[in-house]
């Protein structure tokens, strides 16, 4: 099959001009992935805190305090390592998505901001910078998921897309919500994780609202897509996929029922079970659009730097990718375990 896109491009499948965008759409897979999942529970605590007690606020913070600066590392190397690899893509797109990347970067800064500003505020004032942590997530979430809803409809400007854009704006914000309250059952007990199980099931109906309009947009708005997951290789892998998605989707409802339920395991599952789900999302958006940064206008290879630059760029990657994700497991060691509370 590689050789197959090769030699329809003209080239060898051994030449760097081939491989090398390759390389860099599966190094920007990961660094998707990893913000989805990583800075995604993230912003759905922080979207959760106003349904919190007001004596829990504090608390959920301060149980996001490790992992905060190496959250918002996730979006911004992403989209550095895609300006660099694709630069001819990055003008075209940021043209498209100005409106929802604007809105993605406010709410990160407001969120940063709020966070750190909380820590050393005075105690009346700390409720202030709190809801601006909790407007940041909103924002965020609520850009990534326009985002997305742009991406799905092919940047189509007609009014209809308009409002699925903000759908799935909403759908986003849900989906970052059930994540955040899988992450708090997994970390917490008592009140706060029953309550956390509760608005994980209120946001999993949107969530998978979400990904089914997803999927129906993305067949309907491109015919070449919907040919794509309709053939009959294509229909058994939608299959399977489907089924897996409803199994998680199934299993997170039921578990998340059965809160406070016995071991430890049952409250990692719903987690566990909302990262699938995710991951899958992911992986069957790349399988669509694959290989075009912008649907039937332009591929990998035409988006591309110079072969010198990705030479450097890559170069960079291949020092700098092990060195960050020794960080991040140091950072995330314990982002899957218990609270640990001081002693009173």
């Amino acid at each position: 099959m590689i050789d197959m896109l090769a030699a329809s491009l003209g080239v060898n499948a051994n030449d760097p001009t081939f491989w090398m965008p390759l390389v860099f759409m599966g190094l920007l897979f990961l660094l998707i992935a990893g913000g989805i999942v990583l800075d995604g529970f993230d912003l759905g605590v922080g979207m959760l805190l106003p349904l919190a007690p007001a004596d829990q606020r504090g608390r959920m913070m301060t149980l996001l305090s490790p992992w905060r600066d190496a959250n918002e590392f996730w979006p911004l190397l992403g989209i550095g390592l895609f300006a660099s690899a694709f630069p001819l893509a990055w003008g075209v797109i940021f043209g498209k998505l100005y409106g929802p990347l604007a809105l993605m970067a406010l709410g990160l800064v407001l969120r940063s901001v709020s966070f750190e500003f909380r820590i050393r505020a005075r105690a009346e004032l700390k409720p202030r910078w709190i809801f601006g942590f909790w407007l940041g997530s909103v924002a965020t979430a609520f850009g990534q998921g326009m985002i997305l809803g742009r991406i799905a409809t092919g940047y189509q400007t007609d009014a209809g897309y308009g409002w699925f854009a903000v759908l799935m704006g909403l759908c986003a914000v849900a989906a970052y919500v059930l994540l955040g309250a899988a992450w708090l059952v997994m970390r917490v007990e008592g009140d706060l994780q029953r309550r956390a199980a509760r608005w994980g099931r209120h946001a999993i109906r949107w969530t998978a609202v979400g990904m089914v309009a997803t999927a129906v947009m993305l067949g309907l708005a491109n015919a070449g897509i919907f040919y794509k997951w309709s053939n009959p290789g294509g229909l058994a892998v939608a299959v399977v996929v489907w089924a897996l998605m409803l199994l998680c989707f199934s299993s997170v409802e039921m578990l998340l029922a059965r809160v406070p339920g016995r071991g430890e395991l049952n409250s990692r599952l719903p987690f566990v079970l909302c990262v699938v789900l995710y991951l899958l999302m992911l992986a069957g958006l790349a399988y669509s659009l694959f290989p075009y940064l912008i649907l039937d206008d332009m591929t990998l290879w035409d988006g591309t730097a110079s072969i010198g630059s990705m030479r450097l760029v890559l170069a960079g990657a291949v020092i700098g990718v092990p060195v960050v994700l020794i960080f991040n497991l140091l950072a995330y060691r314990s982002v899957f375990g218990k609270e640990r509370r001081a002693a009173p």
